[in-house]
């Protein structure tokens, strides 16, 4: 792919680091191409890193995902979506296994993460671990992606009601991350309409999106103090994508900002936007314009 100038989407980005005094070890990227020099198809590529283990061991694991996944997709012909985030999301995994087995004092780190790849109109999503993925489509908000942990693994079994996940001691217990001694399991389950089973889940993949769709990437810093129909309401009451952000944010902080909390924002402009706009030059650019 060759880097573009211009973002076919709109896209704003924020985090921070919560209320309680904890170094953020979210990472985020958001870029922009076109397939090629004889295939102007626009491609924009968006991933968020939740980072952990102590001692800054975190947020070294998440860059190096951010890192190592952004660089294997910019360097792909995006012409098999799944199999380039497989591998992508695989070598950032091994990579933090080695960082982790040379450096004494971060063995144990790792990382989630949640990929989305829009190529042309079509969405593809990658992740592991508990961040997610929305979609906010025609009033309604989908959550896209399903949590690998132990609390989600209870609720579908029946062992838990959602309701009583939020303050169960386990809420926190991750099944899959990036940087485990054996590579974690990509996830590629797309649940549109929530009541799909995991083939047609991942039949949703290269879904086709619509003028006015919005995509959400974020850390469990969000989910953990904000319900969905929160997040719709929030962001339906903005005025634009980065107060969008903004708001989701300060809503999370108001409530205790217990975690650091991470936003990307990615919108479809309607029939009557134009479809590109302007952007920071660079690899791995942090958007933090509106929209």
């Amino acid at each position: 792919m060759i880097r573009s100038e211009r973002a076919h989407l709109h896209v704003t980005a924020l985090s921070h680091a919560g209320k309680v005094g904890k170094n953020n070890e979210d990472r985020y990227a958001v870029s922009s191409y076109t397939l090629g020099e004889d295939d102007p198809t626009p491609s924009l590529f968006a991933v968020v890193s939740d980072g952990i283990g102590g001692h800054l061991a975190g947020e070294v694991a998440a860059e190096l995902a951010v890192n190592y996944i952004s660089q294997e997709v910019a360097e792909s012909n995006a012409q098999q979506p799944k199999k380039i985030l497989e591998k992508a999301i695989r070598i950032a995994s091994d990579a933090i296994a080695s960082h982790a087995a040379v450096h004494l004092d971060r063995q144990g780190m790792g990382g989630t993460c949640a990929c989305a790849w829009v190529i042309g109109e079509r969405l593809y999503i990658a992740h592991v671990g508990d961040s997610r993925i929305y979609l906010l489509r025609g009033g309604a908000i989908h959550q896209l992606t399903t949590d690998h942990t132990w609390v989600q693994e209870a609720i579908d079994k029946g062992i838990l009601q959602p309701e009583q996940a939020r303050d169960h001691p386990n809420v926190h217990v991750i099944r899959r991350h990036l940087g485990s001694a054996k590579p974690p399991e990509v996830d590629f389950r797309l649940w549109l309409r929530g009541d799909e089973n995991d083939t047609q889940a991942k039949y949703n993949q290269g879904m086709t999106l619509q003028p006015g769709d919005l995509l959400l990437l974020c850390s469990d810093g969000l989910t953990d103090m904000v319900w969905n129909d929160e997040i719709l309401k929030t962001v339906q009451s903005s005025p634009n994508l980065k107060a969008a952000g903004q708001a989701l944010i300060d809503l999370a902080n108001q409530r205790g900002g217990h975690d650091n909390i991470t936003v990307i924002l990615v919108s479809v402009p309607s029939a009557e936007q134009p479809k590109t706009r302007r952007r920071k030059r660079g690899f791995l650019d942090r958007f933090l314009g509106d929209a």
